[in-house]
């Protein structure tokens, strides 16, 4: 069985050497990584870039995770883990799979929110079973209930008329077989595209999977498949996919296929012995979750959330410059607007204003004034030596809060959040 290597978010690389500080990988699975990291530097990755390259003297060449985190799955079975970097206590160090896991559900339009922790072992699963574990009961799910069938398409050479004759396949192969003759028709069963999506899908990671249960269970799926076509053409059966409610039982396994055969969940990466690689920057997964907490916390018949608000323009004649908050909330009874954006950045009192850039001030600053809000805040990840709030006042009526969440203690920060906000 191939190895999984995991690294934290900033963690290196090396090439067969035991270093501390250092992961070692094997040198063909060093080199693998290395083209991939190089065929996508020329690619909008959103952020910073995927990872860093560079040699250090008496080590060599060492690779670096840098603003993404999840999995990369080689060709030959190998798989490489990158989790968030958080502070964590000695004993949480495996809850942090399962954070990462929690804040994909926080994405919109994905498949991921689907996730039952109950029928997943995230401590002894890499992310990438547990990722193939969510298509796998999806589509139990589906096959429960009965795979859907609809009319499908079908040119046969037969020995009965129906349907309509196909003269030039009928010329073209029964020119020596008069007892049969080329038709087409149509023919109600299980082989429409959305079940050969799947097929295909299921195909694809009982060679990718070398977990026993996922394999196990992708086998036995397959037998339930064994009457439908894999597929031929998946750009063309996706978009021959309905989405009528009938078919909504299969809206989900429909996005994990996505995932898997298009890379279509977030950002497509490309590399030649890369055979799956989803990799999420931790700024909008921080973004999100942050907001889906609030959301959780707050009675929306009291408040209103508005995520990368875009009602408002730095100037207004003309109209430019758009200003984009990530999270904006509204009290409704006295129409009281807090604004609120998110950095993933650990912060260090070693440094200057904490780290806190000063661009990003300026950013708060102008958000106040445009939106006339109450208070507005930066969330950051706590870190050692940043745990306490930061305030910023103005002699023009500005207040700048900087606040610190602890990820492994989420619901009390949010609680704290909402506290300092006057909006609990």
């Amino acid at each position: 069985m191939k190895k999984t290597y995991q690294i934290i978010e900033y963690g290196s690389f090396v090439a067969e050497k035991e270093i501390e500080g250092f992961v070692s990988l094997p040198q063909d699975t060093f080199n693998a990584l290395e083209s991939f990291v190089l065929s996508n530097r020329s690619k909008d990755t959103d952020a910073l870039e995927l990872m860093g390259l560079s040699a250090k003297k008496g080590i060599g060449k060492v690779i670096t995770a840098k603003n993404y985190v999840g999995v990369i799955s080689m060709k030959d079975g190998t798989t490489i883990e990158i989790l968030p970097k958080v502070l964590t206590k000695s004993d949480e160090k495996d809850s942090v799979k399962k954070l990462l896991i929690d804040m994909l559900k926080s994405l919109k339009n994905t498949p991921y929110k689907s996730f039952q922790k109950t029928n997943v072992d995230i401590e002894k699963m890499s992310v990438f079973e547990v990722f193939i574990r969510m298509f796998i009961d999806e589509v139990l799910s589906i096959e429960k209930r009965g795979l859907k069938s609809d009319y499908q398409t079908v040119q046969s050479n037969e020995t009965v008329f129906k349907g309509k004759l196909r003269v030039s396949e009928h010329i073209k192969h029964n020119f020596a077989h008069k007892e049969r003759i080329y038709i087409e028709y149509d023919e109600y069963n299980i082989n429409r595209p959305e079940n050969r999506l799947i097929k295909t899908t299921l195909k694809f990671l009982y060679r990718c999977s070398h977990n026993l249960r996922n394999r196990a269970d992708i086998k036995n799926l397959l037998n339930a498949f064994s009457s439908v076509d894999a597929s031929i053409n998946i750009q063309g059966d996706f978009a021959k996919c309905t989405s009528d409610r009938n078919m909504k039982d299969y809206t989900t396994a429909l996005m994990w296929c996505r995932v898997f055969l298009l890379g279509k969940s977030f950002t497509s990466f490309l590399g030649s012995e890369v055979a799956f690689a989803l990799l999420f920057p931790m700024e909008t997964l921080f973004e999100s979750y942050i907001a889906q907490q609030l959301k959780k916390h707050l009675n929306p018949a009291e408040f209103s959330i508005s995520v990368q608000d875009k009602r408002y323009h730095l100037f207004d004649e003309p109209s430019r410059f758009l200003m984009k908050p990530d999270i904006v909330v509204k009290r409704k009874h006295d129409d009281t607007v807090f604004v609120l954006d998110t950095k993933w950045k650990m912060l260090s009192a070693t440094k200057a204003n904490g780290g806190i850039s000063q661009a990003d001030m300026y950013q708060m600053y102008a958000y106040q004034k445009k939106y006339n809000a109450k208070t507005v805040s930066l969330i950051y990840p706590i870190s050692e030596t940043m745990n306490t709030d930061l305030l910023f006042h103005s002699n023009d009526g500005v207040t700048v809060r900087a606040v610190f969440v602890d990820l492994m203690d989420i619901s009390k920060s949010i609680s704290h959040i909402t506290e300092n906000l006057s909006i609990s």
